[in-house]
C-alpha cells in the first residue's frame, strides 16, 4: 500500500459497494487500530471512501429521469457532491503526497490532548436498526478479529454466528510436558525421572442458546449467504430510493413546497447574508451527525431539489456539513479503540476530519472558487439533454475509472505514469483551449477558435446519442418480440385475445390490432340485447334485457 493512487482507487471501490463512507473508515481505523495499516497508507484510503459516499445521491436522482427539467435540477444537485471531493482529492492528495501535511497535523492534536480511550461510542439509530439486523443475520466479531490479525487457524471459520449464549469455564487439569521447562510454574511441576507433571488453565466453552437470525439452521456456506443479503439489499436500497422519491414529490407540493422553499433559500439581511451559508453547513452537519450516515442525508435532498425546493446553491453548503458529520463516526469508533492503539486510530479519523475542512477552504469561502457548482449545473444540463449520459457517467466514474487506475497502479510506477501523464496532459490542453475559445478567441488561429477541425463523434454527442437511440431501439424490438411470443401462447392457453399480464405493454397492443384468433370475444356480444330491442320497437324491461343478453352471451361462448 505504498502507492497513494491505488489506495485512493481501493477507498473509493470498497465504499461503493458498502454504500456508506461510515463504514469504511470505520473498518480503515480498525485496521490502523491493529497495526495492519500505517497512517500515512490509510489516509488516501480516507480520501477514496469520500469520493465513493457520493454514488448514494446520484442513483437517487436517476430515478427522477421521466422528467427533463426535474432530472437537471435533481442530477446536478447529486453531482455537486461527486465535483467537490474529486477536486479535493485532485489537489490535497499530492500535497499530501509531497508534504505529509495531514499526517503531521493530525498527530500535533493527538499529542497536544490527552484522550482517553472510552467505552462505547453512542448507539444513536443503531438501537433502534440493531433489532432488525440482528433477525437478519449476526456475524462472528471474534473470527473477524482473528482474520484481520492473520491468524491461520481462523480462515477455515464460518463468520456467521450460530451461538448467541454460551458459558465458558476454566479448569485446572494435569498436563503431560517434556521438560521442566515447559511447565506453568516451578510450585506446579513435578518429575519422575521420566515423565513431567504440571497444571495448567484449560478453557471449555458449552453452547447454551442459538441465535434467532433466519440464516442460524443454514448449511449454506459464508459466499452464497453473503451473495442473498448483496443482492436483497440492493433490491431494498432501490425499493427504498424509489419511495423517497415518489414520497417527497407528493407531499411537498403546493403550499407547502412554496413555504419550505422561501424558508431554506432564504438568506439573512444585508450584511449578514454571507452567515446563511455557514449556518447551513453546521444543520448538515448536526443531521448528519444524527442519522450517522452523509448518503441519508443527501439521498434526502435530491428530490427536493428536482422539484424545486432546494436551490444548489442552498444544497452545496448542506452537503459540505454532511461531510463533515459523517467524520464524527470514525472519531467515536476510533475513542473506543484501546489505549495501546488509540493514538493510531484516532490520528486516522481525524485525518478524515481535516480532510473535509481543507476542502471546505478551499472550494466555499470565496464565490469565485464555488466550482463544483458550475461544473454540475452543466453536468446536469447535458444529463437532461442526453439522459443516457447520466449512466455511462456513473459506471464510467465509479467503477470503470477507479478499476482501471487500481489495475495500472500495481502494474507499478513507470506504467502508470507512462499512461497517465499523456491522458492528463490532453485533458488540461482541451481546458485551455476552451477557456481561450470564450474568453479571448481573437489569440488563437482560426482553425482552432472552434471545434469544427474534429470529427463529430469527437466534438458532440450527436452521435453517439444516434447510436444508443438504435441500439435501444433494437433491444426494444427483441423484447417486443419475446412479449409478443409469449402473449400469443398466453391467449391460445386463455382463448382470450390477450391475457391481464401482457395487456399493458406495447406489444400486447399491437397483437389486439391484428388478432391471431379469428373468433370474437365475449365482450363484442355485450349490446345484442340493446340491438334486438331497437329492431322489435318495442322497449324491454331491464330484467328481460338482461336476459336476452345473458342468453346471447352463453350462446356465443
Amino acid at each position: 500500500m505504498s502507492n497513494p493512487v491505488a489506495g485512493l482507487m481501493i477507498g473509493v471501490l470498497v465504499t461503493v459497494m458498502v454504500q456508506s463512507s461510515s463504514t469504511s473508515t470505520s473498518i480503515v481505523v480498525s485496521m490502523v487500530a491493529s497495526s495492519l495499516l500505517t497512517v500515512k497508507a490509510a489516509i488516501p484510503i480516507i480520501m477514496g471512501a469520500n469520493i465513493g459516499t457520493s454514488i448514494t445521491n446520484t442513483l437517487v436522482a436517476l430515478m427522477q429521469a421521466g422528467d427533463r427539467n426535474v432530472f437537471r435540477r435533481a442530477f446536478a444537485g447529486a453531482t455537486v457532491h461527486d465535483f467537490f471531493n474529486w477536486l479535493s482529492v485532485l489537489v490535497l492528495l499530492p500535497l499530501e503526497a509531497a508534504t505529509s501535511y495531514l499526517e503531521l497535523l493530525t498527530n500535533l492534536v493527538v499529542e497536544s490532548f490527552h484522550f482517553k480511550s472510552g467505552e462505547d461510542a453512542p448507539a444513536l439509530l443503531k438501537v433502534i436498526t440493531d433489532p432488525v439486523t440482528k433477525k437478519i443475520i449476526e456475524l462472528n466479531q471474534t473470527v473477524i478479529n482473528q482474520i484481520a490479525m492473520q491468524d491461520s487457524a481462523a480462515q477455515n471459520m464460518s463468520l456467521i454466528k450460530i451461538w448467541c449464549k454460551t458459558l465458558t469455564t476454566v479448569t485446572q487439569v494435569n498436563v503431560t510436558v517434556p521438560s521442566t521447562e515447559n511447565c506453568t510454574s516451578p510450585s506446579l511441576c513435578w518429575t519422575d525421572g521420566v515423565h513431567t507433571w504440571t497444571i495448567k488453565n484449560v478453557t471449555y466453552q458449552e453452547n447454551i442458546a442459538k441465535c434467532q437470525h433466519i440464516f442460524v439452521n443454514s448449511n449454506l456456506p459464508d459466499v452464497v449467504v453473503g451473495v442473498i443479503l448483496l443482492v436483497t439489499s440492493l433490491f431494498v436500497l432501490c425499493g427504498c430510493l424509489i419511495l423517497i422519491v415518489k414520497l417527497l414529490g407528493s407531499v411537498l407540493k403546493g403550499q407547502v413546497a412554496a413555504i419550505i422553499k422561501k424558508t431554506i433559500n432564504t438568506d439573512f439581511p444585508f450584511p449578514f447574508a454571507w452567515l446563511a451559508g455557514y449556518l447551513a453547513i453546521l444543520v448538515g452537519a448536526a443531521v448528519t451527525f444524527v442519522v450517522q450516515s452523509s448518503s441519508v442525508f443527501t439521498s434526502t435532498m435530491t428530490p427536493l431539489i428536482g422539484i424545486g425546493v432546494i436551490s444548489i446553491e442552498r444544497v452545496y453548503p448542506l452537503t459540505l456539513g454532511a461531510n463533515i458529520g459523517t467524520t464524527t463516526t470514525a472519531i467515536m469508533a476510533a475513542l473506543t479503540s484501546p489505549s495501546s492503539t488509540l493514538k493510531s486510530s484516532l490520528q486516522i479519523a481525524l485525518c478524515h476530519f481535516f480532510f473535509n475542512i481543507s476542502g471546505i477552504l478551499l472550494w466555499y469561502p470565496i464565490p469565485f472558487t464555488r466550482l463544483p457548482i458550475r461544473l454540475a449545473k452543466g453536468l446536469g444540463s447535458i444529463s437532461a439533454k442526453y439522459r443516457w449520459f447520466a449512466i455511462f457517467y456513473l459506471i464510467g466514474l465509479f467503477l470503470l475509472f477507479p478499476l482501471t487506475v487500481f489495475g495500472l497502479s500495481l502494474a507499478g510506477w513507470p506504467v502508470l505514469v507512462g499512461v497517465g501523464v499523456p491522458i492528463v496532459l490532453v485533458l488540461l490542453l482541451v481546458l485551455v483551449l476552451k477557456l481561450l475559445q470564450s474568453r479571448c478567441p481573437g489569440v488563437l488561429p482560426k482553425k482552432l477558435q472552434t471545434w469544427n477541425f474534429l470529427p463529430l463523434c469527437m466534438r458532440s454527442l450527436k452521435p453517439w446519442d444516434r447510436a444508443v437511440s438504435l441500439y435501444s431501439s433494437y433491444c426494444e424490438r427483441r423484447c417486443c418480440c419475446c412479449c409478443r411470443v409469449c402473449c400469443r401462447l398466453c391467449c391460445r392457453l386463455c382463448c382470450l385475445l390477450c391475457c391481464p399480464c401482457c395487456r399493458c405493454s406495447k406489444c400486447c397492443r399491437e397483437l389486439e390490432e391484428v388478432p391471431d384468433i379469428p373468433v370474437k370475444a365475449p365482450e363484442a356480444f355485450n349490446d345484442i340485447a340493446i340491438v334486438r330491442e331497437a329492431q322489435d320497437g318495442a322497449p324491454k324491461s331491464p330484467v328481460d334485457a338482461l336476459d336476452s343478453s345473458t342468453a346471447s352471451r352463453s350462446t356465443a361462448l
